[in-house]
């Protein structure tokens, strides 16, 4: 039996401890006999099997193996001279358009250790920083973490090596800036990191942690635009095999809550107008705007000119229908003309006047 199988049978046996443990508080708050609070709807027996089919499903899918430390893969001769700069091995985002399914969609490989932002953060870096369909900061910022992380490490597995050379003085330079940048981990540690036969175990540790911090890196997975909850699972034929996938369609629902960024529609109305007509028809039914901001605005301009014009036309701009039979007769045709002309700069002069108002309010 190898150690992790040891260890397998001791994470189970604490698991189990711990349900035995939370039974016993349950029943001093009548269980079973009180289930809890009941979702309308929803049978509690329903709940019991979603429960049961998605921890089935989770069980059942592979885990992700990406080798820790990167395998240096030189290709050039100076990354053979000085080694290759370690980078983020990601899951990759399968792409895809479909007439059913929309213009956005896409899908990755379902694992067992993967993991995703939480739903508040994936909406505030959505909303109050645009990371919508771009979101090649956000692979940037992760690229440097990992680094940060990774260099740390490094720093941390130098310092434990520094301890076993008694000949060296770690407090003299260069040495002390090593031991600054460390030692403050072993202080924040310490009388919670046990000693094992005289040996401090604290850099161990910092480096197994960021270890594991660093290669979590390589399993985040970045949704936008959609949320992580709006993943489906779905099989998948990759490379002539079956497999557990993710999908993300159809329309994300922050561009429901949310009015759609405004260069994602100038692009669909000046470059891609087959994507603004799928959207229009596919969900005419919904109150979203999907047309840009500045052809609105000049749409709603036009109309209101033209309801200015009509309404000016027909209040100060008589004809000879408007006037009376008497006038008409006591007055000549020349009379009546030079009247109309007066009457017609008097409108134009109004309406003039309506449209320098509305074009200093714009």
């Amino acid at each position: 039996m190898t150690f992790n199988d040891k260890f397998a049978d001791v994470r189970e046996a604490f698991i189990d401890s711990i349900g035995v443990l939370l039974k016993q508080i349950a029943t001093l708050f009548g269980y079973p006999q009180n289930p809890g609070m009941k979702v309308s709807g929803v049978p509690l027996t329903g709940i019991e099997d979603r429960l049961t089919d998605a921890r089935n499903l989770v069980d059942s899918l592979p885990l992700r193996k990406v080798p820790y430390p990167p395998i240096q893969r030189p290709e050039t001769l100076t990354e053979m001279l000085f080694g290759t700069v370690p980078k983020v091995e990601p899951i990759p985002r399968v792409i895809y358009e479909s007439t059913q399914d929309g213009y956005y969609n896409f899908y990755i490989e379902n694992y067992r250790n993967i993991f995703f932002l939480p739903n508040w953060l994936s909406e505030f870096l959505q909303v109050r920083f645009n990371f919508c369909l771009d979101i090649s900061y956000l692979e940037v910022f992760r690229e440097i973490l990992f680094l940060v992380i990774f260099g740390y490490a490094q720093l941390v597995s130098l310092r434990i090596a520094l301890s076993w050379f008694i000949s060296i003085n770690p407090y003299t330079v260069p040495w002390i800036y090593l031991v600054a940048m460390i030692d403050w981990t072993e202080e924040a540690m310490m009388g919670v990191v046990p000693t094992i036969a005289g040996l401090n175990l604290t850099g161990t540790i910092v480096s197994i942690l960021l270890g594991r911090f660093a290669d979590s890196m390589n399993h985040l997975v970045f949704t936008m635009p959609f949320l992580p909850s709006e993943g489906q699972p779905a099989k998948a034929l990759i490379n002539e095999e079956l497999r557990e996938v993710l999908v993300f369609r159809y329309l994300p629902i922050l561009w429901y809550r949310y009015p759609i960024p405004n260069e994602i529609r100038e692009y669909w109305y000046n470059q891609r107008p087959d994507i603004l007509k799928y959207m229009q028809k596919a969900y005419q039914n919904l109150d979203i705007q999907f047309l840009p901001d500045g052809v609105v605005e000049e749409s709603n301009r036009t109309q209101w000119k033209e309801g200015i014009t009509q309404l000016t036309e027909q209040t100060f701009l008589p004809t000879k229908e408007h006037f009376s039979t008497q006038i008409l007769a006591d007055t000549n045709f020349e009379q009546v003309g030079e009247l109309q002309k007066s009457i017609s700069f008097f409108t134009e002069t109004i309406h003039d006047s309506f449209l320098q108002s509305f074009e200093k309010l714009g």
